[in-house]
């Protein structure tokens, strides 16, 4: 019987590393995985094609996976790790709340299509199928990877700089939702999009819903 890692605080299925050989092992198969979900999607990616170019064997993708399906949201818990780490690292707190928006928002598209569309449209899709596949696996995960931004809108309610007559989950939403919007479109259509001038221009448009009556960044 498997043991789960104690300091896991995600749903990975993840078998514990007895070793600093394992953890690599692990690392190498995250990796490789996140390229093959990516560019095959969850239903056409398979194990066997993860290992093989690992060059291992399909048996050791299972030593440290339960299966396809825990392998799949540990890459994208993963990947979300390193886009919550961007987003806390660069935040500039000391800046009014439309600014730390703006950051959040443009930093949000463009790790989103760092690694190309295959991936993007991975977690959109599979984020989407309740119940099948992945989607009972995301929950979680969506809101570990919204909880800087669900910080922000708190931290800008409790100044009046984001207004205060509206929940925090629906705020969230006003936010997300046309963000999702414009990685959709570009996934579709498959060419470069200008992160810089989409994001100075959503978060004009999301800060006339979002603003408060108080606060440096209302007034003036």
């Amino acid at each position: 019987m498997s043991a789960e890692t104690p300091s896991t605080v995600h749903p990975t299925h993840r078998r514990a590393p007895a070793s600093a050989k394992s953890e690599q092992r692990i690392r190498d198969l995250l990796r490789v995985g996140r390229e093959v979900f990516a560019e095959k999607g969850y239903e056409r990616a398979t194990t066997t094609e993860i290992a093989q170019r690992l060059g291992v064997s399909e048996a050791t993708v299972f030593t440290y996976f339960h299966g396809k399906r825990a392998l799949c949201v540990a890459v994208i818990s993963d990947w979300y790790d390193e886009i919550i780490a961007t987003m806390q690292d660069g935040l500039p707190r000391e800046q009014p709340i439309r600014a730390q928006l703006h950051y959040l928002v443009q930093t949000h598209l463009r790790v989103f299509l760092v690694q190309g569309t295959g991936l993007c449209a991975l977690v959109l899709s599979e984020g989407r199928s309740k119940g099948q596949a992945l989607g009972e696996s995301f929950l979680p995960l969506q809101r570990r990877y919204t909880a800087p931004l669900m910080d922000l809108l708190a931290r800008g309610q409790a100044s009046g700089e984001i207004r205060r007559d509206v929940s925090l989950r629906l705020l969230r939403s006003v936010v997300l939702g046309p963000m999702e919007h414009l990685l959709w479109e570009v996934v579709a259509q498959d060419k470069p999009t200008d992160i810089e001038a989409v994001s100075a221009d959503l978060v004009a448009l999301l800060w006339s819903a979002l603003q408060g009556t108080g606060g440096p960044a209302s007034r003036g």
